[in-house]
């Protein structure tokens, strides 16, 4: 594991389950006047009122509500109608996904089923649990993309380092991430229950890597994932900034970390949005990326390792439902990491920087805000 992993540790601290006076004479005079930043940040053909779209714009980058936006990239029918950094961060700065990196994990398994690599509804081949008897041989991979492994996982705990999400990536998990995650016991069976899971993405990165390599070299494990990540997706769709990290087995950490520049993250939004094609070529087949966007069946505000826009069964909400195209859906990732397409609106809306819990309602209303600026159609 890098140092720079280390340098992580202290965001264990805020990791979530992987969100008077003078108020008359605001009123009276109007809404405040965009800033000059935000005006210059918008193109020439926003596709929405620029003054509106500049306040929005305003709003998540000078306000403490919602924390510390870093970028803000907003692509409307293919092309860039905005975009504005933060001080210190500019259009070649990576940034980590954290679970945006899910995302990918769930194309790159796509790309496998579609070769005939893998079968999406037999058992996982996970070694572990071929063992006869072993009831977590009934697994499959469709409900591994789906969080309904019936694996115990608790993705967040108190204290923090007690998550088995945190032991995983940063403690006596992070040698050897896959096997930590595919030795959990049942606790519910398979299929039957929706539990969000860093460690089911992480089981389907040590399935990939599997497929792709019989060397359990980490070298050779971490070029083939590398290799394959590259030509099947990163470098078809114009990715070129994406940094994949990988554990000390050399499983790609396909829970949480990627890197990418706003751009970069923008074009996978890009790709999800026009069903795995780019530029009229079909990288993956179209189905999969339906299959993505199709409700988890314990579940509609989830897909196969993709966010929808429905409310989950308690009530809540990751997206905008009621506000924005039941279309729509999302990448998103700790810290309040957003990649948001639009099908019906032809839009992708790319939002990084550090949220913490109490200020994630705050900061999903306001990209509800700037979503429900563009018409449909």
């Amino acid at each position: 594991m890098s140092k720079r992993w280390l340098s992580l540790i202290p965001m264990l601290l805020v990791l979530p389950s992987l969100s008077g006076c003078g108020q008359a004479d605001s009123a009276s005079q109007g809404p405040a006047a965009p800033s000059e930043t935000s005006l210059a940040a918008i193109g020439p053909d926003p596709a929405t009122d620029k003054i509106e779209l500049a306040r929005t714009i305003d709003r998540l980058f000078d306000d403490e509500a919602v924390g510390e936006t870093r970028a803000l990239l907003v692509m409307h029918g293919g092309e860039i109608v905005a975009e504005r950094y933060a001080q210190g961060y500019n259009r070649n700065t990576r940034f980590l996904g954290w679970s945006m990196t899910k995302c990918v994990t769930g194309i790159m398994i796509g790309m496998l089923v579609s070769d005939g690599r893998l079968r999406r509804d037999e058992s996982a081949p996970v070694a572990l649990w071929a063992r006869p008897g072993d009831p977590r041989g009934e697994i499959t991979l469709r409900q591994l993309l789906q969080m309904r492994t019936g694996l115990r996982h608790s993705e967040s705990a108190e204290p923090v380092h007690d998550s088995d999400t945190a032991r995983m990536l940063f403690l006596d998990g992070r040698e050897n991430m896959a096997r930590f995650a595919e030795a959990q016991p049942l606790e519910t069976e398979p299929g039957s229950v929706y539990k969000y899971s860093s460690g089911a993405s992480v089981i389907l990165s040590d399935i990939a890597t599997q497929v792709l390599t019989r060397s359990s070299d980490p070298a050779r494990r971490r070029a083939a994932v590398d290799t394959f990540l590259r030509t099947r997706l990163f470098d078809p769709a114009g990715m070129d900034s994406m940094v994949p990290e990988f554990d000390t087995s050399g499983t790609f950490i396909g829970a949480a970390m990627l890197h990418g520049t706003a751009r970069d993250w923008a074009k996978l939004g890009e790709f999800l949005r026009n069903g795995g094609s780019v530029r009229g070529a079909q990288i993956i087949p179209r189905r999969w990326i339906e299959f993505m966007r199709s409700p988890s069946p314990k579940n509609p505000g989830f897909g196969a390792h993709l966010w929808l826009n429905r409310r989950y069964p308690d009530g809540s909400a990751q997206l905008f439902p009621e506000r924005a195209p039941k279309s729509l859906f999302g990448c998103i990732g700790h810290l309040g990491q957003y990649v948001i397409s639009s099908p019906d609106q032809k839009l992708t809306v790319v939002r990084l920087g550090q949220t913490p819990d109490d200020k994630r309602e705050e900061l999903r209303r306001r990209l509800g805000d700037l979503v429900t600026l563009f018409p449909v159609g």
